[in-house]
């Protein structure tokens, strides 16, 4: 088990980039939250976030929420909502779902190479 002070949270992980103000960075901490019961099985180092907007308050507005997850990959939720709060939540939703995927992959029972088929 990690030690609690080491484990990946939005928090510890999230980067800002273009197109959302530093401002906003603890709006979206909150309604990242729930992301964070998906990145606690990794340590801080393992995980990175960063968060973007295209074409702010416009209608070509496009969200993107990038993550860099050791074992894993580059993982990339977008969404075209121009409401910031429905953006953020749909690439929230969009990261809780491949994560919960990627997971499910490497267990054994869902991979056969990685499962033992010795025949004793």
């Amino acid at each position: 088990m990690n030690d609690p002070d080491d484990v990946a949270t939005v928090d510890a992980s999230l980067r800002i980039a273009g197109g959302v103000s530093p401002d906003e960075r603890d709006l979206v901490v909150q309604h990242c939250a729930p992301l964070d019961s998906r990145l606690r099985s990794f340590r801080a180092e393992q995980v990175q976030l960063t968060l973007s907007m295209k074409d702010r308050d416009t209608p070509g507005q496009y969200t993107t929420l990038e993550a860099h997850v050791v074992g894993f990959g580059r993982l990339v939720a977008t969404s075209g909502h121009t409401n910031f709060d429905l953006a953020i939540n749909e690439v929230r939703d969009d990261l809780i779902r491949q994560l919960t995927d990627a997971k499910t992959k490497l267990e054994p029972r869902n991979n056969k190479h990685l499962r033992n088929n010795d025949k004793r």
